[in-house]
């Protein structure tokens, strides 16, 4: 019987399981090996860290649990959680079931990728999706935004912090508002099919289009769904907004006592040091929480 589970071990999985653990918490970490981040060549914007691989940041996470006595890492994929009276039953695919008195999910979104050739091949690698992120790499070069509904107008907007040379693809006609219009900003817009994204071996270097000559460019950014990575959160009866984030009341889902949320599986920027904060935010909620717990003496 562990006090808590966290499904998940990024950032905000890995800075919960430290604070607990640090509350002389007993506290099991399982995670499936899935990072959202993994096609990232460096994680930007997190202090002490900039540009640090996110592979390595999670083995310098894991390495600094290492010191605490009662937290333990466990590589697997949990298949299925129940909820009871006294907590979570929570079994893993390998077979083990174990049980806590309180969950905390934070298995993070996928990045829905645009079904065109190239952005798999070069995603990581001058295709991204969030400026805040990775826009300073391609500041003042030739960014292009691939979408046509509202959310790429504001994505390109969004990037001309960085750049004023932006083009707008929407690969066919565009769905957003005609008002206010994009070229009117300033934003270059084409409208043709787009067939792929072309590149070397290092990054992409042009978007190809079925009837128009190439467009060379630095950088492609898209914006697009981000559908949770996990069915736990709706296996176990969570409120979900419009975007499909787990509705919270501070860290604690709402509608399921005992679980908590961290990190991308709820709203907000999806920047690695806001889910590492994220993570610290629902540990000491969770703390708080058995402490009422062992004062109502269940």
């Amino acid at each position: 019987m562990h006090d808590v589970v966290i499904v998940g071990a990024g950032p905000a999985g890995l800075s919960a399981a430290l604070v607990l653990g640090r509350c002389r918490r007993s506290v099991l970490v399982v995670d499936a090996g899935e990072p959202r981040n993994a096609a990232s060549q460096g994680l930007h914007g997190f202090l002490t860290r900039e540009g640090v691989k996110p592979l390595e940041l999670r083995r310098l996470g894991r390495a600094e649990l290492a010191r605490y006595p009662y937290v333990h890492l466990r590589d697997g994929r949990v298949t299925r959680v129940r909820r009871d009276d006294g907590g979570f039953e929570v079994a893993l695919a390998d077979g083990p079931v174990f049980r806590s008195a309180f969950l905390l999910l934070a298995t993070g979104r996928i990045d829905a990728l645009p079904e065109k050739a190239g952005f798999r091949d070069y995603y990581g690698r001058g295709v991204h999706h969030c400026p805040f992120c990775d826009a300073w790499e391609y500041r003042d070069g030739e960014i292009v935004v691939y979408g046509r509904d509202i959310g790429a107008v504001e994505l390109a907007r969004t990037l001309r912090t960085w750049t004023d040379r932006v083009t707008l693809c929407s690969d066919g006609p565009p769905a957003w508002p005609d008002s206010p219009d994009p070229a009117a900003e300033g934003l270059r817009v084409v409208a043709a099919g787009v067939d792929r994204l072309a590149g070397d071996a290092h990054r992409v270097r042009e978007v190809r289009f079925v009837d128009r000559p190439p467009l060379a460019c630095d950088a492609v950014f898209f914006c697009g769904p981000c559908p949770q990575r996990s069915a736990l959160p709706e296996a176990l009866g969570c409120v979900f907004n419009d975007d499909r984030s787990v509705r919270c009341d501070g860290s604690a889902a709402v509608g399921v006592p005992g679980l908590f949320v961290a990190g991308n599986v709820r709203g907000g920027l999806h920047l690695a040091i806001m889910a590492a904060a994220e993570g610290a935010d629902a540990a000491l909620a969770i703390n708080a929480a058995l402490l009422e717990r062992a004062r109502r003496g269940r």
